[in-house]
């Protein structure tokens, strides 16, 4: 009796966690574009920082990606998907730094409305 309640339990375990990991969000990958990215947030909850897991690619390369990041962490905290990127007061595109790796970081806030 012992046996099967343990079969059971570990069989319900299995199940309950390969359905977890379907569920599970990718990030943008799992959406059809080209690069993974995570978010951290900043100072504030409207404030964060995206990393683009793709050494040497441009900002062009990776925009998609990381906005994709951004629309939806602003859509969780504020309700509106709109961006306020950092720029780049030169170049008057996204401001772009990149760590050890090469791989691109850009940062934004959550726009007001």
């Amino acid at each position: 009796m012992t046996i099967k309640i343990l079969r059971l339990a570990m069989l319900f375990g299995l199940v309950f966690g390969l359905s977890a990991c379907a569920l599970r969000d990718n990030g943008p990958r799992s959406v059809g574009l080209p690069f993974d990215a995570r978010l951290s947030t900043g100072e504030t909850r409207r404030d964060f920082t995206v990393l683009v897991r793709a050494p040497g690619v441009t900002v062009d390369q990776a925009r998609e990606s990381a906005r994709f990041e951004a629309t939806r962490h602003c859509i969780e905290r504020t309700g509106f998907s709109d961006v306020d990127w950092t720029m780049d007061p030169v170049t008057g595109d996204w401001a772009v730094a990149r760590n050890a790796a090469g791989e691109p970081i850009v940062g934004g806030r959550c726009a007001e409305r």
